[in-house]
Protein backbone atom coordinates (compact mmCIF):
# COMPACT_ATOMS: atom_id res chain seq x y z
CA UNK A 1 0.00 0.00 0.00
CA UNK A 2 1.10 3.62 -1.12
CA UNK A 3 1.24 6.20 1.76
CA UNK A 4 -2.12 8.38 1.17
CA UNK A 5 -1.18 12.28 1.91
CA UNK A 6 -3.95 13.66 3.55
CA UNK A 7 -4.66 17.97 3.13
CA UNK A 8 -4.87 18.92 7.26
CA UNK A 9 -3.91 22.53 5.99
CA UNK A 10 -0.78 21.53 8.33
CA UNK A 11 1.71 23.65 5.54
CA UNK A 12 3.16 25.46 8.08
CA UNK A 13 5.14 21.29 9.74
CA UNK A 14 7.23 19.83 7.19
CA UNK A 15 5.97 18.02 4.50
CA UNK A 16 8.34 14.77 5.61
CA UNK A 17 6.90 14.99 8.81
CA UNK A 18 3.28 15.20 7.20
CA UNK A 19 4.09 12.56 4.96
CA UNK A 20 5.57 10.01 7.87
CA UNK A 21 2.66 10.47 10.29
CA UNK A 22 -0.28 11.13 8.17
CA UNK A 23 -1.11 8.10 6.12
CA UNK A 24 -2.93 4.58 6.20
CA UNK A 25 0.14 2.41 6.31
CA UNK A 26 1.25 3.59 10.58
CA UNK A 27 -1.67 2.68 12.82
CA UNK A 28 -1.73 4.71 16.03
CA UNK A 29 -1.10 1.46 18.85
CA UNK A 30 -2.59 2.43 22.09
CA UNK A 31 -3.12 6.12 21.24
CA UNK A 32 -5.92 6.60 23.86
CA UNK A 33 -3.85 4.70 26.84
CA UNK A 34 -0.77 6.53 28.56
CA UNK A 35 2.02 4.27 28.91
CA UNK A 36 2.97 2.41 32.32
CA UNK A 37 6.07 1.27 33.52
CA UNK A 38 6.43 -0.94 36.86
CA UNK A 39 9.70 -1.77 38.13
CA UNK A 40 11.18 -3.90 41.58
CA UNK A 41 13.79 -3.12 43.75
CA UNK A 42 14.23 -4.61 47.83
CA UNK A 43 12.48 -2.04 49.25
CA UNK A 44 9.38 -0.81 46.96
CA UNK A 45 7.52 -1.58 43.50
CA UNK A 46 7.17 1.94 41.37
CA UNK A 47 4.27 2.38 39.12
CA UNK A 48 4.83 5.10 36.52
CA UNK A 49 2.24 6.81 34.31
CA UNK A 50 3.29 9.18 31.38
CA UNK A 51 0.77 11.42 31.01
CA UNK A 52 2.20 14.81 29.27
CA UNK A 53 0.00 17.81 30.04
CA UNK A 54 -1.69 16.14 32.91
CA UNK A 55 -1.70 17.84 36.78
CA UNK A 56 -2.20 16.42 39.94
CA UNK A 57 -5.60 17.13 39.85
CA UNK A 58 -6.42 15.53 36.90
CA UNK A 59 -5.53 12.57 38.59
CA UNK A 60 -7.57 10.02 41.28
CA UNK A 61 -5.65 6.99 42.80
CA UNK A 62 -7.37 4.68 44.75
CA UNK A 63 -7.85 0.74 46.24
CA UNK A 64 -10.78 -0.69 45.52
CA UNK A 65 -13.33 -3.16 47.24
CA UNK A 66 -10.95 -6.29 45.92
CA UNK A 67 -7.52 -4.31 46.82
CA UNK A 68 -6.22 -3.00 43.11
CA UNK A 69 -4.44 -0.04 42.81
CA UNK A 70 -6.82 2.09 40.26
CA UNK A 71 -5.71 4.98 38.14
CA UNK A 72 -7.80 7.16 37.25
CA UNK A 73 -7.27 10.37 34.66
CA UNK A 74 -9.53 13.14 33.40
CA UNK A 75 -9.11 16.10 31.89
CA UNK A 76 -11.62 18.59 31.12
CA UNK A 77 -11.15 19.62 27.47
CA UNK A 78 -10.45 23.56 27.17
CA UNK A 79 -13.02 24.79 24.54
CA UNK A 80 -11.02 27.50 23.37
CA UNK A 81 -8.06 25.46 22.40
CA UNK A 82 -8.37 24.50 18.85
CA UNK A 83 -5.53 21.64 18.18
CA UNK A 84 -4.18 21.52 14.85
CA UNK A 85 -2.22 18.27 15.30
CA UNK A 86 -3.32 16.12 18.55
CA UNK A 87 -1.61 12.82 18.90
CA UNK A 88 -1.93 12.62 23.17
CA UNK A 89 -4.84 13.20 24.45
CA UNK A 90 -6.28 11.40 27.72
CA UNK A 91 -9.79 13.10 28.36
CA UNK A 92 -10.66 9.70 29.91
CA UNK A 93 -8.60 6.93 31.55
CA UNK A 94 -8.72 3.85 34.46
CA UNK A 95 -6.10 1.27 34.50
CA UNK A 96 -6.60 -1.38 37.42
CA UNK A 97 -3.35 -3.55 38.84
CA UNK A 98 -3.49 -5.90 41.12
CA UNK A 99 -1.08 -5.21 43.59
CA UNK A 100 1.38 -8.10 45.18
CA UNK A 101 0.45 -9.33 49.00
CA UNK A 102 3.58 -8.10 50.49
CA UNK A 103 2.56 -4.14 49.81
CA UNK A 104 1.93 -2.39 52.40
CA UNK A 105 -1.63 -0.73 51.77
CA UNK A 106 -0.61 2.07 54.84
CA UNK A 107 2.27 3.37 52.55
CA UNK A 108 1.61 4.23 49.65
CA UNK A 109 2.69 7.52 47.40
CA UNK A 110 1.70 9.08 44.59
CA UNK A 111 3.99 12.44 42.90
CA UNK A 112 3.70 14.17 39.25
CA UNK A 113 6.26 15.75 37.87
CA UNK A 114 7.86 16.46 34.31
CA UNK A 115 4.45 14.66 33.06
CA UNK A 116 4.72 11.67 34.70
CA UNK A 117 2.61 10.00 37.73
CA UNK A 118 4.95 8.53 39.78
CA UNK A 119 3.79 5.83 42.38
CA UNK A 120 5.52 4.24 45.05
CA UNK A 121 3.95 1.01 46.53
CA UNK A 122 6.39 0.15 49.31
CA UNK A 123 6.94 -3.56 50.46
CA UNK A 124 5.41 -5.14 54.30
CA UNK A 125 9.25 -5.55 56.45
CA UNK A 126 9.45 -9.07 56.40
CA UNK A 127 9.90 -10.20 59.68
CA UNK A 128 12.78 -12.14 60.47
CA UNK A 129 13.05 -13.47 63.79
CA UNK A 130 12.83 -17.21 64.28
CA UNK A 131 10.37 -18.81 65.90
CA UNK A 132 10.38 -21.92 68.24
CA UNK A 133 9.81 -25.10 66.50
CA UNK A 134 6.31 -26.11 68.19
CA UNK A 135 6.15 -30.08 69.06
CA UNK A 136 3.86 -32.28 67.70
CA UNK A 137 2.81 -34.99 70.82
CA UNK A 138 2.54 -38.30 69.12
CA UNK A 139 -0.33 -40.27 70.13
Amino acid sequence: MIPVRRNYNQDWLPSLFNDFFDNDWMPRINATAPAINVSEDEQSYKVEVAAPGMTKDDFKIYLSDDEHLVVAIEKKEDKNKKYLRCEFSYSKFQQSLALPDNVDREQINASVNDGVLTIDLHKKAVESHAQEPRMIEIR
